[in-house]
């Protein structure tokens, strides 16, 4: 059993999710126990008790647990052989603590940790005294199966957090209240601008409503304005391909279990059975891009663009609104260059995330440099360490000389090279992983990808794989968190809505929405009967950034009255000195709400 040590936040969390489970053995002893690691928000453990755990329990759990952290129990490490593992876990009738013991490879210590009359398999590490764990909160329940396997069991999984201060825990438990308000899920379902149907669409496979396309679609015309400028083509490719492209590419087998299940077909010619993939990613339709005509040196750097959409088969236990779903459109981009080439293309690549976050006010970020371990290779690594070290150099040498805020993370790279996940924090300090960014060395020679130098000999070019936002899915679960539904002009599903005080102002409304209409603006009519006070408080509700409100001065002026989000009742202006207004605020995408 490999033992890490953690950091003292991981250390704290580690040891009261012990806590807790050895509070929920004091309540219901007949209860079998999983797992119960430490998380960046808190820890959990998951259970299999025959009780259904309500909110109530989570306070009787509390209860106990304090009672625990008083008698100020040791953490005890002791290493046993596996033999005497698997016994004390079958004389304790606990099967997922046999099963687990059966992870840990021959040769590995197998070690326990006990706290008072509680022992768990575990590697460690932990505080040393239950008393160190002075604020802790259990948060929630959820269901989880065991092994993440739909599968197996179905265990009851218990959430909860701890920090060192109470100060601390108060600040996150504020944070997570904001949070719970800003939920996506809670604030598309009000906007109208997504929706799931789990019955006969399927788990995991939103559909966009025309609110939610109108997002979209302004995303990607970012996308493409930005791409277009930096120098990208844009491609397009299929939803599928046979299963050879994926053995070529090496994401066969390892991204099998990420991938739908293949479909088979009789190909008219010869009879012969084929298989064919839901496309999981992008890259490889690319490479047979690259490869569709000859290339050079002067072709060089070739960058490919799509917002390609793929498949994945996320487990149905760790689908959660947009934020994790099985079927995406990812703001995807391939990067063929040559070494030398590489370090402006990657710098470049940067800049662009830069530019994304002061469009959409991100102000914290963090770059994590995920590398390989030299003991996996040819396991979850392709086999070559020289490449490898070369190419981790090459990533962190333009970190360091851009200055980019980056961290580093062993053992998390991508198959076939160094990858950098971009982490970002939303208004109310919560973190996302907005994206990734890839640097490949190795798929492009399985595919045989080839350039003619300038000495007239073939060489394979570097790929750099990124995608600066992400997912459309995950992007705007983001965004709605971030801006909490009061999103900028140009980005905003209904842009303006124009209010008539009475009928007799109708005609003159008309003709300014159709004035908005016509310039391309989302706008809307509200023709409702009711008095404007209610028609002024339906707009703030649906979060329109702009309100237009006429009455009678207004039509004898050729004037309307601005309600806006951010600023609100901003007085009379013309209609056509707010059209102008509005056009400049769209054309620069200027922030128009407060975070």
């Amino acid at each position: 059993m490999e033992r890490k040590q953690m950091s003292p936040l991981e250390e704290l969390r580690h040891s009261a999710a012990h806590v807790m489970a050895a509070a929920v053995l004091r309540i219901w002893p007949e209860t079998k126990l999983d797992i119960g690691p430490p998380t960046d928000q808190g820890f959990y453990y998951d259970f299999d008790c025959p009780r259904r755990f309500t909110p109530e329990d989570l306070e009787k759990i509390e209860s106990e647990m304090k009672k625990i952290i008083k008698e100020n129990q040791t953490f005890e490490r002791r290493e046993v052989d596996r033999d005497e593992a698997i016994r004390f876990f079958e004389e304790r009738n606990q099967p997922f603590k046999v099963s687990r013991v059966g992870d840990i490879p021959e040769g590995e210590p197998i070690s326990f940790y006990q706290n008072g009359e509680f022992v768990d398999l575990c590697a460690g590490t932990h505080v040393r005294f239950t008393k160190q764990i002075k604020a802790f909160k259990l948060l929630s329940i959820a269901g989880a199966y065991h092994r993440g396997d739909e599968k197996n069991a179905q265990l009851q999984r218990i959430y909860g957090t701890a920090f060192p201060s109470r100060d601390e825990l108060q600040q996150y438990l504020t944070q997570l209240e904001e949070a719970k308000k800003r939920d996506h899920r809670k604030i598309g379902r009000e906007m109208g601008l997504f929706t799931f149907d789990t019955d006969q669409v399927g788990p995991g496979l939103p559909l966009w409503l025309p609110k939610g396309t109108a997002m979209v679609e302004e995303l990607e015309k970012l996308a493409k304005e930005t791409e277009f400028d930096a120098g990208y083509f844009r491609v397009r490719t299929p939803h599928l391909a046979k299963e050879s492209l994926y053995l070529t590419s090496g994401h066969l087998p390892y991204y099998k279990d990420s991938m739908y299940p293949p479909m088979e077909f009789e190909e008219d010619e010869g009879g012969e059975t084929v298989r064919y993939y839901l496309k999981a990613m992008n890259c490889p339709h690319h490479h047979k891009i690259f490869d569709a005509e000859p290339r050079s040196y002067r072709d060089l750097p070739l960058r490919l663009a799509e917002y390609g959409a793929c498949y994945r088969y996320e487990k149905s236990g760790e689908l959660m609104g947009l934020m994790r779903v099985r079927s995406m459109q990812m703001n995807d981009a391939h990067i063929y260059c040559s070494e030398e080439q590489f370090a402006s293309e990657f710098r470049a690549v940067n800049e662009m995330y830069l530019k994304y976050f002061k469009i959409f006010g991100i102000e914290k970020y963090l770059m994590r440099l995920s590398t390989h371990d030299p003991e996996k290779l040819g396991q979850k690594y392709v086999d070559q360490p020289e490449l490898w070290k070369k190419t981790e150099a090459m990533v962190r040498d333009v970190l360091v000389e851009s200055g980019i805020n980056f961290v580093e993370v062993p053992n998390e790279a991508a198959f076939y090279g160094p990858k950098i996940d971009v982490q970002v924090w939303s208004a109310i300090g919560r973190e996302f992983t907005l994206a990734t960014n890839q640097v490949d060395f190795a798929v492009p020679a399985q595919f045989g990808l080839e350039y003619t130098t300038r000495d007239n000999t073939k060489a394979t070019p570097l790929c750099i794989h990124r995608a600066p936002l992400g997912t459309h899915e995950r992007f705007i679960g983001f965004l709605i968190e971030h801006f909490a539904g009061d999103f900028p002009l140009w980005l905003a599903p209904e842009q303006v809505r124009v209010l008539p005080i009475t009928d007799d102002q109708a005609d003159y409304a008309s003709e300014v929405h159709r004035q908005l209409r016509a310039d391309g603006f989302r706008a809307t009519l509200d023709h409702h009967k009711d008095a404007i006070g209610g028609k002024i408080r339906r707009g703030r509700l649906d979060r329109v950034p702009y309100l237009l409100i006429i009455g009678a001065n207004e039509v004898e002026a050729g004037t309307v009255t601005v309600r806006s989000r951010l600023n609100g009742d901003e007085g009379q202006v013309s209609s056509g000195g707010f059209l102008d207004r509005i056009r400049s605020e769209r054309t620069n995408r200027t922030m128009t709400v407060k975070l």
